[in-house]
């Protein structure tokens, strides 16, 4: 369950497709002599210069440049001034888009995930996963990650649980400015990972 990528084939369709596929798939580090894996439970599409809340709207950066690289890479951004987010990467070169990681539950590895996090051993771990930059924490994602290849033994993805598109919860996305009205937030209802209700 834990062992094989997902293809490069699964990255390169239409993000909003991707976006609520993610769910229920299983997100995968090796972190120094640990495995660490969860079941990814909330995800928001960003859809390139077509969309005002993504990094890639006003062109291709150096901040942004993984974004318009072929599917099936990790874009890691720097946000606050303290904190990392991850995202997927999806569609052909050139399209800037892809799928903001929100939440985990997590699977395997939690004593280094509470660690990482500073988290109290007999803590609540609902608490370790439950953010874009929680998750990034508590799987030691950071700026050397970015454009890490999906497709590689070092973080991917595999086929996990894949949900039910009818179970699958919808909204707009949480803490934008603009495009506030798509709804490009899928997640899973009732999963207590998800960061909020």
């Amino acid at each position: 369950m834990l062992k094989t990528p997902l293809p490069r084939s699964f990255y390169l369709r239409p993000t909003l497709l991707v976006a609520p596929d993610l769910l229920g798939r299983c997100l995968v580090r090796r972190y120094r002599n640990a495995l660490l894996a969860g079941t990814i439970v909330e995800v928001e599409a960003y859809l390139g210069r077509r969309d005002p809340a993504s990094h890639s709207y006003r062109g291709k950066t150096e901040r942004n440049s993984v974004m318009f690289g072929t599917g099936g890479h990790l874009y890691v951004y720097f946000t606050y001034g303290m904190h990392f987010c991850c995202n997927v990467v999806t569609e052909e070169e050139g399209n800037g888009c892809a799928v903001l990681i929100r939440a985990l539950e997590p699977l395997e590895g939690l004593p280094v995930m509470r660690k990482l996090r500073g988290a109290p051993a007999a803590g609540d771990d609902r608490l370790l996963t439950n953010g874009p930059a929680k998750l990034c924490q508590a799987f030691g994602i950071g700026r050397a990650d970015n454009g890490a290849d999906l497709a590689g033994d070092r973080i991917y993805l595999t086929r996990g649980t894949p949900v039910a598109g009818r179970t699958i919860g919808t909204s707009p996305r949480i803490g934008i400015s603009e495009g506030k009205e798509f709804p490009f937030r899928f997640y899973i209802p009732g999963n207590r990972f998800v960061s909020r209700p």
